[in-house]
């Protein structure tokens, strides 16, 4: 199975607190099954109650976390499972929420990159003028990837996670929203993996490392910059290389 950029696969909202349980469910060394049947119980109360039917929507936010932290795609999992040992054992300094919001918003992004497209619309007007009208994000949404229902649908499920957890607010008019949570990135080895994920969600690059780093995919956190040859000793899935004088390039080896 590889990655299908142009998939959107995110028809629910999903709440940062589910894909901690799941993820916590893994380092506590529950297999697959047993790690549905106790998702199946954490939701049964919030997502489709009382209904036994398949693929409800209880179903389908399961399968979202499956997707994320149970069952990664081949090309993800070294990322997942360095995630999960930021998650079980954060950097020095850093506490677990913080690490939390760093290694949840990564995999989302390497595994679906429509949530890194949505994030993108969202952080470029937040930049621009100061908050993300709903309307705008999903008229450019619809020009990526189609006229479709489904994109529409996607974009408001993306965007009422994106407030779930803290890093969008509501304001008094419905559908325009301000920023929330604002996390500083510092540690090395965290900066190099949020680098890994946004490459992940865009086809592994090479991209400037600027421009990553800035990328307004990336508007929770402010990322601080460091040099190529100090990230590649913190990550060697990562490739650094310069392109002209002084421009930084990066990528993930092949």
């Amino acid at each position: 199975m590889t990655l299908n950029k142009n998939r959107l696969g995110l028809n629910q909202r999903v709440r940062l607190e589910w894909l901690e349980r799941t993820a916590h469910l893994i380092l506590a060394g529950n297999n697959e099954k047993d790690i549905h049947g106790t998702l199946q119980e954490l939701l049964k109360d919030q997502l489709s109650v009382g209904s036994q039917a398949k693929r409800c929507n209880r179903d389908k936010v399961i399968s979202i976390l499956q997707m994320v932290w149970v069952n990664p795609i081949p090309e993800i999992r070294a990322l997942r499972t360095e995630g999960l040992q930021f998650l079980a054992q954060p950097p020095e300094g850093i506490c677990f929420g913080e690490t939390s919001l760093i290694v949840h918003w990564g995999m989302m992004m390497a595994v679906y990159p429509f949530w890194t497209a949505v994030a993108t619309q969202t952080g470029r007007l937040l930049r621009l003028q100061g908050n993300a009208t709903a309307s705008q994000i999903q008229r450019r949404l619809r020009e990526l990837y189609g006229e479709r229902e489904s994109v529409s649908k996607a974009t408001r499920r993306v965007l009422r996670s994106f407030v779930d957890w803290g890093v969008l607010q509501d304001t008094e008019k419905i559908g325009i929203y301000t920023g929330g949570t604002s996390q500083t990135v510092e540690d090395p080895r965290l900066v190099a993996w949020l680098i890994e994920a946004f490459l992940r969600s865009k086809g592994n690059g090479p991209i400037p490392l600027k421009e990553i780093i800035e990328n307004p995919g990336l508007f929770p956190f402010r990322i601080k910059p460091l040099h190529g040859e100090y990230l590649a000793k913190a990550s060697s899935r990562l490739e650094f290389f310069y392109s002209g004088l002084d421009e930084v390039l990066v990528r993930v080896k092949a």
